[in-house]
C-alpha cells in the first residue's frame, strides 16, 4: 500500500466514523506562539484540550506534518544514520474533545490495523502503563490479541504529559514485530528493547488527569483522546522493507540525488547514509520554505540553515561540491503536491532560496577555512596541540563550520579537539536561545493579570462605535495593585465593563482618547491587553477624580483611529499585492500600523528591488481607486483557513475569529480596526525596502494624510534641491551626480597628499633606513596619523623591499602610536613582538600582537625613544651571530 493510499485510508476510516477530517496545520503554528515548529497531530487542538476553546466537532481526525530537530530520537545529527526517524514526517491522528475514551480509542486503532490494513495480529504488541489496568482489560478483549504480547511499561514509556503541569495521562502503545532475524536475537526480546526489532507504530494518550504544581494528579471531568500513527512507518510495515527510506515516500527523492550524484545506492554504507540524509533534509527544506520560513540565523530561520547546511555536507561526501540540492527540490512537489498543494505553489521560490543558500554557504566556508588555517598555523607555533572549544564553536556558530570539516582539518595538522569546551559553549547558547525565546514570555506577563482578574469582564464593542456611554470602572490598578480611585495628576489603568478602545494587538497600536464622568476626566494615553478578556486604559487623571464602581463615558479620538484603520487596510492590501507580484511565499513576519505610518515585515530571500517596489504600489493604488467594500465576517478558526484565509505564526486565534476581505484580492484574519472602503485610504506611497535580518524584509509606508504630508515634504525638498543646484526639477539627479563625481575627485587627491606626506615624498619627516644584507630595516615617524593610517603605510613600505622590517611611529591625540611589522619571510623565524618587548623597556608603551605584525601605544614624549630602541632591537636580533636564516646579514 502507497504512502498516499495510506493516507486516505486513514481518514477515511474516521470520516466513517463520525470524526470531523481537520486540515493540518502549517509547519509555523499560527496558534501557539510558544512552539518553535508543529511537532505533533495534537499541537493546533492544544487550547480544545487545556479547556480555553470550545470546537464545534468533539471528534476529529488529521494527517499533520510534523518538524522535529531536537529530543531524544530527532537531534539534526542522528537523521540519516537510524532507519526511520526523520526531520520532517506526517503523523496521523484521531482525538476526542470530552466524546469517547480508551475503550472506543482502542477500538478504532485495533479495526484499522487488522481490517483496513490487514496487518497480522500475531505480529502486533501492546504496552500499556503499569498501573493503567484499564486499558489492559480492554486490549484483552480485543480478538486475536493474546496476554503474552501485552506488556507493563512505567511512566517513563507510557505516561504523557503536555508539560510539568496541566493535563495528562496513561498511553498505550501499538507495536510491530520485525521478525527474530532482526535486532539483539534474544529470547526475552521485546518492545522494551532498544535492539531495532519491534518498531511502535502508534500511541494512543488516554488524556484523564490534570498535574498541579505540586505533582498531584487529579481526574479531569472532561476526558480526551490524542492519538499519533506516524506515516513513515506504518508504510515501511506494508511495503515489507527494512527502513522508512525504502518507503515509496523516499525512495524516490533517493535515487534522483544518486543519479545526479553519479552513484548508486545499496552499494556502500556510508554513501547510503549521505543519501537518506539528503532525501530527508529535502522534505523539510521544501516544506519549510513553502510554509514561509528563510534561512537565516535566528530561531526557525536558523534551523533550516542547519538542515540546508547538512544536505548541502553529504552532498560534498557524495561528490558535488556545485550547488546541486535546488535541482531536486522540485522531487519533493512532484511526489507529495497532491496531498499538499502549498508545495507546488512554491516550487520556484523553493528552488531560488535553496540556490542562494548553497551559493552563500561555499563563500562562507572559505572564509571559516581560511580562519582555521590561521588558527592551527598559531596554535602550532605556540605549542599547543588542541584546538579550544571557544574557537570551535565560534566556526561552527558564527561561521558555519561544520565540526566533521574541524576535525578533518585538525587532524590533517596534527592537532586534537576540545570536544567538552564545545559542548559547554553549545550548551549556553541554547540556554541564551530558550531565554530569548519569546514563546512563554506572554504568559509570563498575563501571569499576574489572570490572578487579578480570573474571569477577565472587559466587552470590545469599537468596531462601529468610538464612543460609549454608560460604562462601567470595574478596577482601578497602580503598577499589580488594585485600588479604590485615581486622584487629579495620578497615573494607573483603567479597567471598564465594555469599552471603544481597541487594545494594540496584531500590529495595531492602541487607541487614545478620554474616560470621563462628573467626577472627573482621565486621559487615556494607550489601550492594551495583557490576559484574555482583559482590557486595560492606560491613564492619567488630569481633572478631578475616577473611582471604582462609578459610570462613565469612554471616548476614543477618532483622528488617530481613521488614521490607524486606513493604515490597516492598505497593510493587507499591500499583502496581497506583494504576494501577487513577488511570490507567495511572502508572508507577514511583523507589522507596525499606526496613525502615522505602516511598517511591514515581511518573509523574502532578497531586496525588492524599486521596478518590483512601483508595481506593488500601482497594484495598492489600482485597488483603492476600485474603492471596494471591506467586508468583515465572523466564522469558526477552520473554515476561515478553508476559505483561504491567511493567518500568522506568532499570533493566537480563537475558535471563532473575523475574516477581512477585500473582493477576492485580499482574505486575512484579523481583530484590527478598518475602512469601509477602500477609496477611503485615499493616497499611498511605498517608502522603502530594507533588511531586518537574513530572510526578512522591512517595507515603509504611508496612507490617507500621511501620505500627503509626505508627498508635500518631498515637493519641498525637491524645491529646495533645485535653488541649491541651480538646476530645473528634472535636472536634479544629475546635479546630484555631478556634485558626487566631484567629491570622489577631491577625496582621492587628498588622500595622494596625504600618503606623499606620511611616505616622507613631500618633506623629510625624521626617519631612517639602513640594509643589512638582503633585509632593508626602515622606521619614520609621522605626524598624525592614527594606527590604521600606519599599518596602511606599512603595507606600502613593505611592497617597496623584498624583505624588511618598517617600524613607524605616530601621535595623534596626544598619544603617541607605534606599529612594528616584518615581511612574510623573516616572520617565519622572527617575532614582531619580541623586538617590541626588547624595545618598549621603560618608555611606558604597551601593547601586543604576532610574528609579522606588533602594535603599542604610550606618551607622546617618548615616542623618538621607542623607534630608536626598536631599530636596534630589531638590527641586533638580524645580526649574523643570532643565527639569521640568511647568513648574510652585515651590520
Amino acid at each position: 500500500m502507497q504512502g498516499n493510499e495510506i493516507r486516505r485510508n486513514f481518514l477515511e476510516f474516521f470520516r466513517d466514523k463520525q470524526h470531523r477530517v481537520v486540515p493540518g496545520s502549517s509547519l509555523i503554528p499560527a496558534r501557539d506562539p510558544s512552539l518553535l515548529f508543529t511537532n505533533a497531530g495534537m499541537n493546533q487542538f492544544k487550547e480544545v484540550f487545556l479547556g480555553n476553546e470550545e470546537r464545534p466537532y468533539r471528534r476529529a481526525a488529521s494527517c499533520q506534518k510534523c518538524l522535529r530537530v531536537s529530543g531524544k530520537h530527532n537531534d539534526l545529527e542522528q537523521v540519516g544514520n537510524t532507519t526511520r526517524h526523520h526531520t520532517l514526517f506526517e503523523m496521523l491522528g484521531n482525538f476526542s474533545f470530552g466524546d469517547y475514551f480508551k475503550e472506543e480509542a482502542i477500538e478504532f486503532a485495533w479495526e484499522f490495523f487488522l481490517e483496513r490494513l490487514g496487518l497480522p495480529d500475531d505480529r502486533l504488541w501492546i504496552t500499556v502503563f503499569e498501573e493503567d489496568k484499564e486499558s489492559e482489560s480492554i486490549w484483552k478483549k480485543q480478538s486475536g490479541t493474546s496476554a503474552n504480547r501485552i506488556l507493563r511499561l512505567g511512566e517513563a514509556e507510557n505516561f504523557w504529559s503536555m508539560g510539568e503541569t496541566g493535563p495528562c495521562g496513561p498511553c498505550s502503545e501499538i507495536h510491530f514485530d520485525r521478525g527474530k532475524g532482526i535486532g539483539c536475537g534474544k529470547s526475552q526480546c521485546g518492545p522494551a528493547c532498544d535492539c531495532g526489532r519491534f518498531t511502535e507504530l502508534w500511541n494512543l494518550v488516554f488524556i484523564q488527569y490534570n498535574r498541579d504544581s505540586r505533582g498531584k494528579l487529579h481526574p479531569l471531568e472532561r476526558k480526551g483522546i490524542d492519538t499519533g500513527l506516524g506515516l513513515e512507518r506504518i508504510a515501511a510495515v506494508l511495503q515489507n522493507v527494512e527502513t522508512n527510506f525504502d518507503t515509496d515516500l523516499f525512495l524516490p527523492l533517493i535515487r534522483s540525488t544518486a543519479d545526479l550524484c553519479g552513484v548508486t545506492y545499496g552499494k556502500d554504507p556510508q554513501l547510503d547514509v549521505s543519501l537518506r540524509v539528503v532525501a530527508d533534509h529535502l522534505r523539510a527544506i521544501a516544506f519549510l520554505i513553502s510554509d514561509g520560513v528563510i534561512p537565516s540565523n535566528d530561531r526557525r530561520g536558523y534551523v533550516l540553515r542547519r538542515i540546508l547546511r547538512r544536505a548541502i555536507r553529504h552532498g560534498w561526501k557524495l561528490g558535488r561540491e556545485d550547488p546541486f540540492l535546488w535541482n531536486l527540490t522540485g522531487g519533493v512537489a512532484d511526489l507529495m503536491g497532491s496531498a499538499y498543494p502549498e508545495l507546488e505553489r512554491s516550487r520556484q521560490v523553493t528552488e531560488k532560496v535553496c540556490k542562494r543558500e548553497e551559493e552563500r554557504f561555499r563563500e562562507t566556508l572559505q572564509i571559516s577555512s581560511r580562519l582555521l588555517d590561521d588558527l592551527t598555523e598559531d596554535l602550532r607555533k605556540k605549542g599547543v596541540d588542541t584546538i579550544p572549544g571557544g574557537e570551535m564553536f565560534r566556526l561552527y556558530d558564527t561561521y558555519g563550520m561544520p565540526l566533521d570539516f574541524q576535525e578533518e582539518i585538525a587532524r590533517d595538522k596534527g592537532l586534537r579537539l576540545d570536544q567538552t569546551g564545545f559542548q559547554e559553549h553549545l550548551e549556553k547558547q541554547r540556554q541564551r536561545a530558550r531565554k530569548g525565546w519569546k514563546g512563554g514570555a506572554s504568559d509570563e506577563v498575563r501571569a499576574p493579570y489572570r490572578e487579578l482578574f480570573p474571569r477577565g469582564g472587559s466587552l470590545f464593542q469599537g468596531y462601529q462605535e468610538t464612543t460609549l456611554e454608560g460604562c462601567k470602572v470595574l478596577a482601578i490598578l497602580v503598577g499589580n495593585r488594585k485600588v479604590d480611585e485615581l486622584r487629579e495628576g495620578e497615573k494607573g489603568e483603567i479597567l471598564l465593563d465594555r469599552t471603544p478602545f481597541y487594545p494594540e494587538g496584531g500590529g495595531q497600536v492602541g487607541d487614545c482618547g478620554e474616560i470621563s464622568s462628573g467626577l472627573g476626566t482621565a486621559r487615556v494615553s494607550d489601550t492594551h491587553g495583557p490576559a484574555p478578556g482583559v482590557i486595560l486604559h492606560r491613564v492619567e487623571q488630569i481633572s478631578g477624580r475616577s473611582t471604582t464602581g462609578e459610570t462613565v463615558l469612554a471616548r476614543v479620538d477618532p483622528e488617530p483611529r481613521i488614521s490607524t484603520a486606513r493604515n490597516h487596510t492598505a497593510t493587507h492590501l499591500l499583502h496581497a499585492a506583494l504576494r501577487q507580484v513577488i511570490g507567495l511565499h511572502v508572508k507577514q513576519s511583523g507589522s507596525y500600523v499606526g496613525p502615522d505610518r505602516l511598517r511591514f515585515d515581511i518573509s523574502h530571500y532578497a531586496p525588492i528591488g524599486s521596478t518590483t517596489r512601483a508595481e506593488v504600489e500601482d497594484l495598492v493604488k489600482e485597488k483603492v481607486q476600485e474603492d471596494h467594500p471591506v467586508q468583515v465576517e465572523e466564522m469558526s478558526f477552520d473554515d476561515a483557513l478553508a476559505a483561504g484565509a491567511l493567518a500568522f505564526f506568532g499570533d493566537k486565534y480563537a475558535d471563532r475569529v473575523r475574516v477581512v476581505r477585500v473582493v477576492d484580492f485580499s482574505v486575512e484574519l484579523c481583530g484590527g480596526t478598518h475602512v469601509r472602503r477602500t477609496g477611503e485610504i485615499g493616497e499611498f506611497q511605498l517608502l522603502s525596502d530594507s533588511s531586518v535580518s537574513s530572510g526578512v524584509r522591512r517595507l515603509e509606508a504611508f496612507s490617507g494624510r500621511g501620505a500627503a504630508g509626505k508627498g508635500r515634504n518631498d515637493r519641498t525638498l525637491l524645491d529646495q534641491l533645485e535653488v541649491l543646484l541651480k538646476v530645473g526639477r528634472n535636472q536634479v539627479p544629475q546635479g546630484v551626480r555631478r556634485l558626487i563625481d566631484q567629491q570622489k575627485v577631491q577625496r582621492k587627491e587628498i588622500e595622494t597628499l596625504r600618503q606623499r606626506l606620511m611616505s616622507g615624498a613631500g618633506e623629510n619627516p625624521r626617519g631612517r633606513v639602513e640594509r643589512l644584507g638582503d633585509v632593508t630595516l626602515v622606521s619614520r615617524i609621522v605626524e598624525g596619523a592614527n594606527p590604521a593610517d600606519l599599518r596602511n603605510l606599512a603595507d606600502g613600505i613593505r611592497q617597496q623591499y623584498g624583505s624588511g622590517v618598517v617600524i613607524l611611529g605616530s601621535v595623534s591625540g596626544g598619544k603617541g602610536f607605534l606599529s612594528l611589522s616584518l615581511t612574510k619571510d623573516l616572520a617565519k623565524s622572527q617575532s614582531a613582538r619580541r623586538i617590541l618587548d626588547l624595545a618598549a623597556g621603560s618608555t611606558g608603551f604597551r601593547g601586543g600582537g604576532r610574528d609579522h605584525l606588533a602594535e603599542a601605544g604610550g606618551p607622546a614624549a617618548n615616542l623618538p625613544d621607542v623607534v630608536d630602541l626598536a631599530f636596534e632591537a630589531a638590527r641586533d636580533l638580524l645580526d649574523p651571530g643570532s643565527g639569521n636564516r640568511k647568513g648574510k646579514l652585515k651590520r
